[in-house]
């Protein structure tokens, strides 16, 4: 289970009256800023290359779901940040310091979750930055890094 057909499955059964997106991403060339490349679900919300813009005011979950793979140990501590963009700012973020030569192996993996609940407008634009997006696993993993929203309800 959870995988990215069981989530779009579950997607596409909520009520068509709400807005739900879920997209898979990817690191962009050049750019902190993930790119949206693949379109799973997409109701009621306006799927650009690298954001969600909101169509309908109200409440909203945001989720991310992120793989990385580190291919080689470092000597120094690697501070991994994950950041929920609203408008291009920071709205939630999230914190990892990953794989020094003592306690990581020749490859390691690490999985990032984070979840966001808060109250969105029209035209509002939700994006997802990484502190080194090189380290995204699109390779054996691309269809579970993915960045979802799903409308709540009307607004607070």
């Amino acid at each position: 289970g959870n995988t990215l057909e069981d989530y779009l499955r579950i997607l596409k059964s909520v009520p068509a009256k709400g807005a739900a997106a879920y997209m898979r991403v990817s690191s962009a060339v050049n750019s902190s800023k993930l790119s949206l490349v693949e379109k799973g679900v997409c109701e009621a919300i306006q799927c650009k290359s690298q954001e969600l813009v909101i169509r309908e005011q109200g409440l909203y979950l945001i989720f991310c779901h992120l793989n990385f793979h580190f291919a080689k140990c470092s000597k120094s501590p690697t501070d991994l940040k994950v950041e929920l963009l609203v408008n291009d700012r920071v709205d939630r973020q999230t914190l990892s310091t990953l794989c020094t030569s003592e306690t990581c192996q020749d490859k390691t993996f690490k999985t990032l979750f984070q979840l966001h609940l808060t109250h969105l407008n029209v035209q509002d634009r939700v994006s997802v930055t990484l502190s080194h997006p090189e380290f995204l696993n699109d390779v054996s993993l691309p269809n579970e890094n993915v960045l979802g929203v799903l409308r709540y309800s009307d607004g607070m």
